[in-house]
């Protein structure tokens, strides 16, 4: 069984930046990719950023040039850093972990507020 854990949410005004981590532990043959959605309210959840086994990123237009996704093999442990906040950016944000021969696995997500 793979946990999965989002810290690192919180409020902040725009213009401001947040961390967050996810991190997931158990046992695990490999993870090929670590990807961040979110979801504000009354939306759908959309993928924010992704990164691949092999440091490949992905990001979604409205982040580009303002967010940047990295990751700790050695920690399991993927990054979200997100520069120049805007009142859009509010929503829970999910890690998805995907693990070879396993498939995904959802953290409980972490929120982030961002007052204008």
């Amino acid at each position: 069984q793979v946990q999965v854990v989002e810290s690192g949410g919180g409020l902040v005004q725009a213009g401001g930046s947040l961390r967050l981590s996810c991190a997931a532990s158990g046992s695990m043959f490999m993870i090929n990719a670590m990807i961040w959605y979110r979801q504000a309210p009354g939306k759908q959840r959309e993928l924010v950023a992704g990164i691949g086994s092999g440091g490949s990123t992905n990001y979604a237009d409205s982040v580009k040039g303002r967010f940047t996704i990295s990751r700790d093999n050695a920690k399991n442990t993927a990054y979200l850093q997100m520069n120049s906040l805007k009142p859009e950016d509010t929503a829970v944000y999910y890690c998805s972990v995907l693990v070879s021969l396993e498939g995904s696995y959802w953290g409980q997500g972490t929120q982030v507020t961002v007052s204008s």
